[in-house]
This record gives C-alpha cells, sequence and structure tokens, in this order.
C-alpha cells in the first residue's frame, strides 16, 4: 500500500495522515520498447511524487531538477487521482480527504488547488520564471510541463487510486459500459488536458502533454484489505483485466489518432498472496507496460506489540517469527511475491504467468518502526513492543519516520544491523527498532531483480528523501545506469488566458511611445520566437519578454502581458 496522506485544501498546510502505495503493470516486449525510457534492460526507475509534498514539506517540482532527482529517473508517477462516488468517472475536486478510519474518508475528494490553481513564484518554479494571472494552468501539473522540458527522456503518469482513492473501483469496472465511461473521462482530463475551470484556471486541451500515461493503483481488486469501506466483488477479478484492457485500447487509439505516440499503463500491484490471488495474473500482462509489485509494508507497527520484524525482508527464513497471510499461503517476502507473480501458486489458486521483464520491484524510502523493543539476543529484531514509535515531524504519523528523519541512525554503523537469512537490514536504539532501506539491502534488492530478469524499480515516495537523495543515488548506482543532463529549453509558452482570471488586472493602457528608434537594441520581428529576457525595440520603445512569445506585438497585450515596458530609447 502506499502511505496516503489527506489532501490539503486550497491554501492550507496541512496535518498528513495514514494512507497507501502503488506500483506498475506491463505490456509486450515491443510495446515496452516503444515508451522509449531511457534505461537498460532491467534498469528501469519509477518514482512517486505526492501530491501533498507542496504544503508543509515545500517539496516543490523544482527540486527534482536542482537535486538532481529527474535525471535519475525514467517515470515519475503523479499521486493520486480519484473517481467520482456518483458519476464513477476521473473528476478533479478541491476537497481534502477525511480520516483514514472513516469508510468515506475519500469520496469526493482531490487536490485541484495543488494541481494547476497553485501558482509558483520564480524562486519556487522549474522554469526560474514566476506564474502569471492569465496563465491558463499553474500548479504542479504546469511545473511538470517545465520539468519534462528541461529533461525530454522523462515520462510522468497520473496515478489513479491509491490507499484512499480505491473505493470505488469496482462499481466503476463492473460493466462494459462502465469501464469505456470511466477510462475515456481519464484520457479526456489527463492526456487530452481538458480540465474543468477552477479558480479561472482550466480550460480546453490546458494539460495536454503533461502526462504520458496512466498508473492504476486500485487497493485491491477482490479483497477486504483495502481501506475501510472499499467496495470489491468476486467478478473483480475478471473486471480488472477487462479494465485494464479498456484503458489499453482508448489509450492506443488516441495514441495513433495523434501522431503515433506510444502512451503508458502501468499498475501498482500487491505483494501478498491473499491479495494476489484476486488477480489474473496469467492475463494482465498484455496490457501493461510496467507491474510494481509493492514489496514493502509487508510488517509495522500496526501490529503494536510485535513482534518487530522487517517491512520488505528477501526472503521468510525458517526463523520468521510472523505469521502465515491466510491458510495455503506463504509468510510475506519479496522472493514469495515474485515467484508468485512468474510461477504462481496452484495451492492457493494463484496461476503465475506474470512476463518477468515487465515487473519492478517496490524500493520505500520511509521507514517502519515501534518503541518500547528491548534488545534480546538480535538488537530488537523479532522482540516484543509497547507501541508504534512516536511521529516525526515530516512524516507526522506513529510508526512512521522517514529516510531524512532517520539519516543518523540509519547512517550510523553502530546502530545498523543485518539480518542475513532474510537479507534485510534494521535499525535499533534506546528501545527504538526500525526497518526499511539501507545501501547493503538495496544492493541485495537490486542483485535478486537482476536474477530473476525483472524490470528495475518503483519507489515511494520522493517525499521521503533527504537533500542529498542518498537512497535514490544508492539505487541508481547499484541498478548501473547514467544520470541524464538536463537541457536548457525556452520558459513554457501560456497557452489560452483563462476565461475567469483570479484576479483584475490593470487597465490603465501604457502611455503613448514616441516614435524614436532604440540604437542597437534589436527591432521586434512579427513571426519570431522570443523567450523570457529577451529585449527588443518596437515603436520607439524597449520592451522585454517575460515568457515565451510568438505573434504577440509589444504594447498590445496590456500592463499584465508577456512584454514589460522599459521605457523610452
Amino acid at each position: 500500500m502506499h502511505i496516503r496522506k489527506p489532501l490539503i485544501a486550497a491554501a492550507a498546510t496541512a496535518a498528513l495522515a495514514a494512507g497507501a502505495l502503488a506500483s506498475f503493470a506491463g505490456l509486450g516486449t515491443a510495446q515496452a520498447a516503444d515508451a522509449s525510457t531511457s534505461a537498460a534492460a532491467g534498469g528501469v526507475r519509477i518514482a512517486y511524487y505526492d501530491q501533498w509534498s507542496v504544503y508543509g514539506n515545500a517539496f516543490y517540482p523544482k527540486h527534482l531538477d536542482t537535486r538532481g532527482i529527474a535525471g535519475k529517473l525514467d517515470v515519475i508517477n503523479y499521486s493520486f487521482g480519484n473517481i467520482h462516488p456518483t458519476n464513477l468517472t476521473c473528476f478533479e475536486a478541491n476537497k481534502a480527504a477525511g480520516d483514514d478510519n472513516n469508510p468515506n474518508a475519500g469520496d469526493g475528494a482531490g487536490d485541484s488547488y495543488a494541481d494547476y490553481q497553485k501558482s509558483f513564484s520564480a524562486a519556487d518554479s522549474v522554469s526560474g520564471v514566476a506564474d502569471k494571472w492569465d496563465q491558463p494552468i499553474v500548479g504542479v501539473f504546469n511545473q511538470f510541463k517545465q520539468l519534462k522540458a528541461k529533461y525530454p527522456h522523462l515520462k510522468i503518469n497520473i496515478s489513479l487510486g491509491g490507499w484512499t482513492y480505491s473505493k470505488y473501483f469496482s462499481d466503476a469496472a463492473k460493466t462494459d459500459a462502465s469501464r469505456k465511461k470511466l477510462v475515456s473521462s481519464c484520457i479526456d482530463q489527463y492526456i487530452k488536458g481538458n480540465l474543468p475551470v477552477e479558480g479561472g484556471y482550466g480550460g480546453q486541451g490546458v494539460a495536454a502533454g503533461i502526462f504520458d500515461g496512466i498508473d492504476i493503483d486500485w487497493e485491491y481488486p477482490g479483497s477486504s484489505g483495502g481501506h475501510l469501506g472499499n467496495h470489491y466483488a468476486p467478478e473483480d477479478k475478471q473486471n480488472f483485466t477487462l479494465l485494464l484492457k479498456e484503458f489499453r485500447t482508448q489509450l492506443d487509439a488516441y495514441g495513433a489518432a495523434n501522431g503515433g505516440k506510444k502512451y503508458l499503463l502501468t499498475s501498482a500491484l500487491p505483494a501478498g498472496q491473499d491479495k494476489i490471488k484476486y488477480i489474473e495474473t496469467d492475463k494482465i500482462g498484455a496490457y501493461l507496460d510496467y507491474a510494481n509489485i509493492m514489496t514493502y509494508d509487508m510488517h509495522g507497527a500496526w501490529d503494536s506489540d510485535g513482534p518487530t520484524y522487517h517491512q520488505s525482508p528477501l526472503y521468510s527464513p525458517a526463523g520468521d517469527p510472523t505469521d502465515v497471510i491466510a491458510p495455503g499461503t506463504q509468510k510475506y517476502s519479496i522472493d514469495n511475491a515474485i515467484d508468485s507473480w512468474i510461477d504462481g501458486n496452484p495451492a492457493y489458486g494463484i496461476t503465475g504467468g506474470f512476463p518477468a521483464n515487465k515487473l519492478t520491484l517496490g524500493y520505500e524510502f520511509y521507514y517502519r518502526g515501534w518503541k518500547g523493543v528491548p534488545a534480546g539476543t538480535a538488537n530488537g529484531l523479532a522482540q516484543s513492543a509497547t507501541g508504534a514509535s512516536a511521529a516525526r515531524p515530516t512524516s507526522q504519523q506513529t510508526g512512521i519516520a522517514n529516510y531524512k528523519e532517520l539519516g543518523g541512525l540509519v547512517d550510523n554503523p553502530a546502530n545498523t544491523f543485518w539480518d542475513d537469512q532474510a537479507k534485510a537490514s534494521y535499525f535499533y536504539k534506546d528501545g527504538e527498532f526500525f526497518t526499511g532501506l539501507n545501501q547493503k539491502s538495496i544492493q541485495a534488492r537490486v542483485d535478486y531483480g537482476k536474477q530473476r530478469g525483472l524490470a528495475g524499480a518503483m519507489m515511494y515516495s520522493l517525499l521521503g528523501l533527504d537533500n542529498n537523495t542518498t537512497l535514490l543515488n544508492q539505487i541508481s548506482d547499484a541498478l548501473g545506469g547514467t544520470t541524464v543532463p538536463p537541457t536548457t529549453p525556452p520558459t513554457t509558452p501560456p497557452t489560452t488566458p483563462p476565461t475567469t482570471p483570479p484576479t483584475t488586472p490593470p487597465t490603465t493602457p501604457p502611455t503613448t511611445p514616441p516614435t524614436t528608434g532604440c540604437g542597437s537594441v534589436p527591432a521586434y520581428v512579427a513571426g519570431s520566437v522570443y523567450t523570457g529576457g529577451t529585449e527588443v525595440s518596437y515603436n520607439g520603445r524597449k520592451w522585454k519578454a517575460q515568457w515565451w512569445t510568438q505573434n504577440e506585438a509589444p504594447g498590445t497585450t496590456g500592463a499584465w502581458g508577456v512584454w514589460k515596458d522599459l521605457g523610452a530609447c
């Protein structure tokens, strides 16, 4: 699952709460090659960027550039889009999600403010240019547009569902008509970019070209193991396959009609056999490009009294103190999960048959922890506890801590221990036990993935990284790829302005310019492309372009337009 934090409405900074994680699924070999990711075979890098990153944590898309993150990734999944509770369509709303213990927590919730209404200053934007009142789109969507201009190799997917927003997948997938309706609405909103006008932003086609595909994070088809109140049914097993087929069909048709572009379709998929059994593992690979297996959250402080154990053990050794998932299943481990997807578990009704080269392993950028843990004979491993570890400032949940909140513990050899049977690291100090990644466990997981012929890595979530992006660097280095340097594109131009701007521009026109020339400043030439910072002369005055423009003569776009009047020559 993904650690889901409630969405923050409008301009509020927020308390964060429990939630969910996501993954991918794969398509045919030829189609996967068409996806145009830069990774070599077995080295794809996929990571999640969360909507709520832009609030209290002030982790902006700009930081994906300045911290070297974007160049180390092939795909970013933007999490999460929701399904409307009555229309069963993709939609936008500015409504915070409720408490995680509320069965209706995600009903009608969304964060259109973060998506395309939040303005970014010059200091906080990818391009270094501040958002303007008359842009049709701002927010994270517009920042992604700027990021992709600097990193042309980078693909960005919209991720639908997650822990809090999976309630209505079962309903939307139920019939052929409902599947077609959901898929067409999602393509219309995210791929065609037709956003509802909210806060003066949005409109037809304003988000076109930002998203390269769709990630389905249904947690979970056919299973009661999802969020409280989620809808599920026995027919979900077949309907999930049919839903992916419908997404693949409509995405391919739209791509063929628009220059032959290949759109990605991926899915977050479970690691537990109790949930894998409700998926047609031998069929869905025909429609997916990558299947991201959520190989984390296998154990944690929801079992508040323990036993403490690894949240992502590579193997489940004989001494594993945890219970089996369900009668007939094996204990949670990465190896047991991958075996189930590829080879199956006939005794438990799992067919297997998913292509190995489309599976990615999940890598968590956070840690699960307990408090009140005695050292025992193994420095806190497999011991009792008195409860979940204390909440940290970033994660703001008990039992959870991000890497940047535990760097001093994780990076200290005195507090770091290795379970050679499970091939997992853990961390123990002063009665607190944490389970998660370090360089040794990352290398073991990467080596395992290569041995099994898997596609690469999926990482959740970029918000958990420290400023040095330590865990991402370790994963990238272990996979063996190189960083893709940014290019220097022109500033992204605004397109059609919103129908109702959020503020009223001044109405006083510029004064009548003199007719003298401007010496060495080049004259404005109609039809030429001008980028932000370019100066021209026109009608005896000097003008400076504030963003990309073409065929907008200086002095004709108003005092808040693209051209800044620098005065007479």
